[in-house]
This record gives structure tokens, C-alpha cells and sequence, in this order.
């Protein structure tokens, strides 16, 4: 009987800094967003901070040329 061998699993790199989306200067909304961002950070509210980066990279902007 042959045994092969299974590939060995590697778990991913936590220790890599996450980026996450920053808030737009001057919208009221984004920087609510950031506060209630870091206030969940601090409490150890994950899916909280996971909640508003979604919200904050998802936020819509004028753009600059297009009206």
C-alpha cells in the first residue's frame, strides 16, 4: 500500500496589518463612521468594525468631472 502525501495546510498571515478604507475629509458621514469604527475597535466589536468599513468604502461621493 502507498501512502502519498497531502499537501501541508498553511494558515493565513494575521500578522499583516489590514488595510481598511479612510474616511473622506469634510463628510459627516464617514467621520461618524470612523468614530463609531474605533469606539468598536476598542470594545472588541469586530463584526462592528467590519460593518463600517463596508459602510465607509461604500459611501458615495460626488467625483470630481462628473455631474
Amino acid at each position: 500500500m502507498t501512502v502519498r502525501e497531502q499537501p501541508a495546510m498553511v494558515p493565513a498571515d494575521d500578522s499583516a496589518p489590514k488595510l481598511e478604507p479612510v474616511p473622506v475629509p469634510d463628510c459627516d458621514v464617514c467621520e461618524l463612521l470612523a468614530k463609531d469604527r474605533e469606539a468598536a475597535r476598542a470594545s472588541g466589536h469586530t463584526l462592528t468594525v467590519r460593518s463600517c468599513n463596508a459602510v465607509i468604502a461604500g459611501h458615495p461621493h460626488k467625483r470630481k468631472g462628473r455631474q
